[in-house]
């Protein structure tokens, strides 16, 4: 079986979707800024201040062809800037999970652990510069994505199916 692969804007959803696939389906979850954090010791944010964001996106690139050889039957989330990958398609069906900046921005501001959800992206900590890169991604997702959900006005039980649904 085909991996499923989710892209989309920080904060869009992509790891709780991730894991209700995950309980509706016989697929494996697994998550690339898990995996980085895991191969580096420690979080993304102190990866981006101790070493910026191209030595990320090197760790990225190096799960990404690791992916592609050793993974499959598998829901991989990814983070936002994952779908830069040059392998991407050929790591499995790509989901773009879709909402406009504003809805995705007051998600994260309503959420109990707000603080903590904005602190864990350092590309949110200035608005302004996040709406720009989100407006920059945007027609780009849209061009590496496989299948395009609208996550709007759905609760995440129902995205799940639906992407299921479309997959299969």
């Amino acid at each position: 079986m085909k991996n499923i692969v989710l892209i989309g804007f920080m904060g869009v959803g992509k790891g709780s979707i991730a894991r209700e696939i995950v309980k509706k389906s016989s697929l494996i979850g697994l998550d690339t800024d898990d995996i980085i954090e895991s191969m580096e010791n420690r979080k993304i944010k102190t990866i981006f201040a101790e070493e910026g964001e191209d030595y990320f996106r090197t760790l990225e690139r190096k799960v990404a062809r690791w992916l592609q050889k050793e993974v499959e039957g598998t829901l991989i989330s990814t983070g936002g800037g994952f779908f830069k990958v040059p392998n991407l398609k050929k790591i499995g069906t790509v989901v773009l999970l879709n909402a406009p900046f504003e809805t995705i921005y007051n998600r994260i501001l309503e959420h109990p652990d707000a603080t903590k959800k904005l602190a864990k992206r350092p590309l949110f900590q200035d608005i302004e510069r996040a709406r720009a890169l989100y407006e920059e991604r945007l027609p780009l997702y849209l061009k590496a994505a496989d299948i395009v959900i609208d996550v709007s006005d759905k609760d995440i039980p129902k995205i799940a199916k639906e992407i299921l649904k479309k997959v299969k």
